[in-house]
């Protein structure tokens, strides 16, 4: 692999404010750029807002705002999920940004138009406002679109179009043979059943302006707005200098995409479309995450089960949440959220678990003074270089909740170590030793999933120039909950 990683993660749709789904995304991300780093490589880490389209004009409308006004405040609260998940993103780009996104959105139509791959025509279909796109009868289930609850409009109405069907063939060989790599397999899957069952259809890529003027002008004719998701896909590009300067070369392409399942087609099919019709290489890989329920439910402002983030991690703290988050939820399928299941993780694999352990071990270390770092055990050098190869190929394989697992085996194992040597009541200062050395291991394995904890942990145990050990006690890592 090379020394540079560029990982972004879907734009978030400024309609509403940010809820439990959009910190999983974040967090996913989070980990796989934190532990590129660990390798070595230069990383870039792009999150961003969409802020333009028809929801976002019915949003703003019910809010009595204008759509700038409306966006501003929302893009605010998504760059705060920052801080309150500390997140390393690098940068966040706003589909309404001028300066940075429309150059290289504007750009992209260019080079598209150019390969003579857009065209205009008359049509008529139905529009889902959720989706912000054209759907067909076979995409809804008795008229109603699943994912949103609604029937789509129907529209007629002469757009430009984007000749997709061009690249379908083109697009599956690069799925099949990985040059476009998809994970999970099954999502892979999803997208190849649909190109070979069907073939890619052109697509209509813009919308009469006197309809929708909340968006990008399509270049030489003011008369029409660019779709959305030309706009916002172009987001990849346009962060890293595509349409301003050669900057992007440097970055692209891609390393990975996080996205959702739902707009698993956009990515897997859209996207790969318009750069083959730019001359721009493919993405090496889309990871594909699942939807997170609430007590089973799907997350609806109309159920009143929306999870803020900001106040899980205010009430409960942010390793605690990064922790649910990244070990209860598969990474590539749907998971569950409940406070009681939230609360039962944190006081068991938390509390009583990696916070206990810790605990016990840097008080027994306390009690000793002039401990001095020696070579490993067969029996607990086997056991870390098992769980560092697990966390390798869980987070290669995008199966985080797997690679964050074999670190919480690793801390069973210490307790099962602790209790097993009692060193207590023998003054076993080599164990002691052994449990110190197996703690900061631990701490690093666990740096990309829980930073804050893996750092305070890092800070208890100090080592001088010549090996001596010396112990830094600090705040309970995680009380348990009453």
């Amino acid at each position: 692999m090379g020394k540079k990683f560029y990982i972004t993660t879907a734009l978030d749709y400024t309609n509403a404010r940010p809820h439990i789904g959009h910190a999983f995304e974040k967090v996913q991300a989070d980990v796989l750029a934190r532990y590129a780093r660990l390798k070595g490589k230069e990383v870039w880490f792009l999150a961003g807002t969409d802020e333009h389209g028809v929801k976002v004009v019915r949003a703003a409308g019910a809010a009595m705002k204008k759509p700038q006004e409306f966006v501003d405040g929302l893009a605010d609260d998504f760059k705060r999920l920052k801080e309150a998940l500390n997140l390393s993103w690098d940068d966040f780009i706003r589909t309404t940004d001028r300066e940075r996104h429309w150059p290289g959105a504007v750009l992209i139509w260019k080079k598209l138009a150019e390969a003579g791959d857009i065209y205009k025509k008359k049509y008529r279909g139905l529009y889902c406002v959720g989706h912000e796109a054209f759907v067909t009868e076979k995409d809804l289930v008795e008229g109603i679109c699943e994912d949103h609850g609604k029937a789509p409009e129907v529209i007629e109405e002469e757009n430009y179009f984007f000749r997709l069907s061009k690249y379908s063939k083109q697009i599956g060989t690069a799925i099949k043979k990985g040059e476009l790599q998809i994970l999970p397999q099954s999502r892979a899957n999803e997208i190849l059943s649909f190109i070979d069952r069907e073939g890619l259809q052109d697509v209509s890529f813009s919308r009469p302006r006197k309809d929708l003027s909340w968006g990008i002008p399509v270049p030489d004719d003011d008369t029409q707005t660019m779709y959305v998701w030309c706009d916002a896909l172009a987001n990849y590009l346009s962060a890293i200098g595509y349409g301003r300067n050669d900057d992007w070369k440097k970055w692209w392409p891609a390393d990975v995409h996080v996205i959702g399942k739902d707009i698993l087609r956009f990515h897997a099919a859209i996207w790969p479309g318009m750069l083959l019709s730019a001359g721009v290489p493919l993405p090496k890989a889309i990871y594909v995450h699942g939807f997170i329920n609430v007590e089973g439910k799907k997350i609806s402002k109309s159920l009143g089960n929306v999870i803020d983030p900001f106040e899980l991690t205010k009430k409960y703290g942010t390793d605690a949440v990064r922790c649910y988050l990244l070990k209860e939820i598969p990474s590539g399928e749907d998971g569950d959220f409940s406070v009681a299941k939230f609360e039962a993780v944190y006081n068991g694999e938390l509390a009583n678990g990696l916070g206990n352990f810790a605990a016990r071990v840097l008080a027994l270390a306390e009690k000793y003074e002039g401990l001095k770092a020696v070579a490993f055990p067969k029996e607990i050098d086997e056991r870390v270089a098992t769980a560092r190869k697990k966390v390798e190929d869980g987070i290669v394989a995008f199966r985080l909740h797997e690679a964050f697992g074999a670190v919480f085996d690793l801390v069973h194992f210490g307790d099962e170590y602790v209790n097993r040597t009692k060193p207590w009541e023998a003054e076993d200062k080599k164990a002691v030793l052994n449990l110190i050395i197996l703690l900061d291991n631990i701490a690093g394995l666990i740096s990309p999933f829980l930073p804050a904890t893996a750092e305070k942990i890092t800070k208890s145990i100090v080592w001088s120039k010549d090996g001596e050990l010396q112990i830094k006690k600090g705040e309970v890592l995680f009380p348990r909950l009453s």
